[in-house]
């Protein structure tokens, strides 16, 4: 039982945690970690296991690295493939392509090392895996730890649901993916509104250099056209940024209720990043997420941690340059 001292242990401080506000990344690497330690201690519990199934559980570990790679590569280069030809060449539509190229050269890297017996190189290539071990477990950190909250509805009666734009087509329509944030937006406010206290539903989103109108103002359109109640939308059409949809919607929150309750709503894959926000703002609200096509969750679910991850930049690129540079001076020293 000892052993599993310091997996209950962080999954305790990850519980406190999300009891005092579960919009918070550290409660994404508590968890992390206390799922690690677990994981080494039911390892360490293998001695005890009859020599067979030890045997089959051994050979199992060695082969998930290799096969889970070789699978996680394929997947994001065919996932990358088919961003370019839905969505073009822009950078964000290349993130899940870029990762798998980032893989394959880490692998690269390591077979030269292998090849040509170079100490050097092999330095160089296991100071690359510790640098993308670390980011890689603050990912998967990230993807689980969103998931779960994503499995949050929410519950009791709040005030207004807040759906958050995301720019429009030709400057003037509303896209699938805006849409599904507005369907899942009446869907909170018909359910709110089915219990006799019907929320006030703002769309927030200001006009960009090539829109045409607010987003706001398309996307309050769209609602009134598929029969939404004109009265109870509220428009925030100032916002430029997330972080600004939520600073000027708290402002019309508290303007009509000091003491309001809301749901932002979103799509998934930035639901968890929305709500890391919502607390930095100060916003009263849980973050709600509407679905989102699959081939699309791969990349944006890697740009969503990215920005997460620069967000704690002085930390995440401190340890990784502390990593850098220890593998640089062994390299030299071994050179």
């Amino acid at each position: 039982m000892i052993a599993y001292a310091p997996a209950a242990f962080f999954l305790l401080l990850c519980g406190i945690g999300v009891l005092r506000d579960r919009r918070r990344f550290s409660n994404a690497v508590l968890l992390g970690i206390a799922v690690s330690l677990l994981s080494l201690a039911l390892l360490a519990e293998l001695r005890r296991a009859p020599t067979l199934v030890a045997e089959l559980a051994v050979a199992l570990i060695a082969l998930l690295p290799t096969v889970g790679t070789v699978a996680l590569v394929w997947f994001l280069l065919s996932n990358g493939l088919t961003m370019i030809r839905k969505e073009g060449m822009r950078p964000a539509n290349l993130l899940s392509l870029l990762a798998g190229l980032g893989i394959l050269a880490v692998i690269a890297l390591f077979a030269a090392a292998v090849v040509t017996g170079s100490g050097r190189i092999g330095i160089l290539a296991a100071t690359a895996m510790l640098v993308v071990g670390y980011v890689s477990f603050l990912f998967v950190c990230f993807v689980g730890y969103a998931f779960l909250y994503q499995r949050h509805r929410p519950r009791g009666d709040v005030d207004f649901v807040v759906v958050l734009g995301s720019g429009l087509i030709g400057g003037e329509r509303v896209p699938p993916l805006l849409a599904s944030r507005l369907e899942r937006g009446r869907e909170v406010y018909e359910k709110q509104a089915a219990r006799g206290n019907p929320p006030v539903l703002i769309t927030s989103g200001g006009q960009g250099p090539d829109e045409k109108l607010p987003e706001s103002h398309a996307m309050a359109d769209y609602l009134v056209e598929r029969g939404f109640p004109a009265e109870r939308l509220v428009r925030e059409d100032r916002s430029r940024t997330t972080e600004e949809n939520l600073q000027f919607s708290k402002v019309i929150m508290e303007q009509a209720k000091p003491d309001y309750h809301c749901v932002i709503v979103t799509n998934n894959f930035h639901a968890f990043r929305a709500a890391l926000m919502a607390r930095k703002t100060g916003v009263t609200g849980q973050v709600f997420g509407s679905p989102t096509a699959r081939y699309y969750w791969p990349s944006a679910t890697i740009r969503e941690f990215a920005a997460v991850f620069l967000a704690h930049k002085l930390v995440n690129l401190g340890i990784c340059g502390f990593l850098a540079a220890c593998g640089l001076f062994a390299a030299v020293a071994g050179g």
